[in-house]
């Protein structure tokens, strides 16, 4: 028992610490570690917030196969405007005459007798409605020489006596180029030096008339051509839809799509050829009550000429413009009438031809205003003038096809309004 007490009351010895041998290297204190600070972010990147990249995987062999699709199909238009104009006019007009057409068919009248009255009628009301203005056009091409020269002698009197820094610069240059002349004449003669002068060759009536000549039979074959392509349209009545829809395929929803797409087009371009009768009327009757407003002479025919005209975009306005305000110009010898009635002319054709047109085409077809404005200037600059008059119905089919096609609805939802 002592023993364990003695043994409870003592207490444990603390182990030695074991000596480091002899060979062992001296420890070295751990180097402290220097913390860098920050680096100084510049404010302007740090106030930048983050940019979210739209990921889209791009297949560059099929976007370049694309872009040349697209070149080489401009590059056909623009090499076979011969052939596909007056396709393009001919079908037009079987959209504008095949209502006509199918009344007088619904009436037991056969349908190439129907085609064949309502193209007489047609081009026989424009040859009429030609030669009754030809006079006008005639005594319109004599004055405007006298026209442009009376403009002229009124503007320099407007101006009055005292030049214009324009008309002075203008005749330094005129004296600086004749002193040059006679001194490089002085220089060449005392040289011996033969000078040569170069004459412009002579203006040739027989080749102009010639020109002219070539350029109305080519007019007369183009419309012939859209003529005949015009009534085999007519006749065949709707053949060649129903032979559309049969080449689609067996299916039933091919067929179905078809169907909607010729529906679309049917519908968009007889929505946008009454619009443009309707607005060429109103600019046509516009016009002709203004001038008859104002007093200038044969205000019925300038009526017509700018309901005509309202038909080409943007060019027909010009057109009427500027002869309306030589000939108004002509007839009340004043700068300021001749002012008058172009503004007059440009103003109408603006308000209802060019501003009211491709927004009651927008609203009719539900395509996009800019949209509408970008096609005639692609359209125009391919085909010129006849595109400037194709441009938005072209736009309207593509279009059309864009929105039933399932990988070339993005361009459908990009001309769309």
């Amino acid at each position: 028992m002592t023993d364990d007490k003695k043994t409870a009351g003592e207490t444990p010895a603390t182990p030695q610490p074991t000596p480091p041998p002899a060979d062992a290297p001296p420890e070295v204190p751990p180097e402290p570690v220097l913390e860098s600070p920050p680096e100084a972010v510049p404010p302007e990147l740090a106030a930048e917030p983050e940019r979210l990249l739209l990921h889209m995987p791009v297949d560059v062999r099929s976007a370049s196969l694309v872009v040349l699709a697209v070149l080489g199909s401009v590059f056909a238009l623009r090499w076979g405007q011969a052939v596909f104009i007056p396709l393009m006019l001919s079908l037009m007009l079987t959209y504008a005459l095949s209502p006509l057409v199918e009344q007088l068919h619904r009436l037991r009248l056969p349908r190439w007798i129907a085609a064949a009255l309502i193209l007489v009628g047609l081009f026989g009301g424009l040859g009429w409605t030609g030669y009754s203005l030809s006079g006008n056009a005639t005594q319109l091409a004599e004055s405007l020489p006298v026209a442009a020269q009376k403009l002229g002698q009124a503007m320099r009197r407007s101006r009055g006596a005292s030049a214009t820094p324009l008309d002075s610069v203008q005749q330094a240059a005129a004296q600086l180029e004749k002193a040059a002349e006679e001194n490089s004449a002085r220089v060449a003669a005392r040289k011996g030096v033969a000078r040569v002068v170069i004459e412009r060759p002579s203006f040739n009536v027989r080749d102009y008339l010639l020109s002219g000549t070539v350029g109305l039979l080519e007019a007369i074959g183009q419309l012939t051509l859209v003529a005949f392509l015009t009534y085999f349209a007519l006749c065949s009545g709707d053949t060649f839809r129903r032979k559309l829809i049969k080449i689609t395929g067996p299916s039933l929803q091919k067929k179905k799509v078809t169907v909607h797409v010729l529906d679309d087009i049917t519908r968009n371009i007889e929505r946008y050829l009454l619009v443009q009768i309707l607005i060429s009327a109103l600019v046509g009757v516009t016009t002709g009550l203004a001038f008859w407003a104002i007093g200038v002479e044969n205000a019925a025919v300038w009526g017509i000429i700018a309901g005509v005209t309202n038909l080409i975009p943007y060019v027909g306005s010009v057109i009427v413009m500027v002869a309306a305000g030589l000939v108004a110009f002509l007839q009340f010898n004043s700068l300021e009438m001749g002012v008058l009635v172009g503004g007059v002319s440009l103003a109408i054709h603006t308000l209802v031809g060019n501003l009211l047109m491709p927004w009651l085409t927008s609203r009719t077809s539900r395509m996009n205003p800019v949209a509408v404005f970008v096609g005639v200037i692609f359209w125009g600059w391919l085909w010129g003038v006849w595109g400037l008059l194709l441009g938005i119905p072209i736009t309207m089919v593509i279009k059309s096809i864009c929105d039933r096609v399932e990988d070339l609805q993005p361009i459908g939802e990009l001309l769309g309004e």
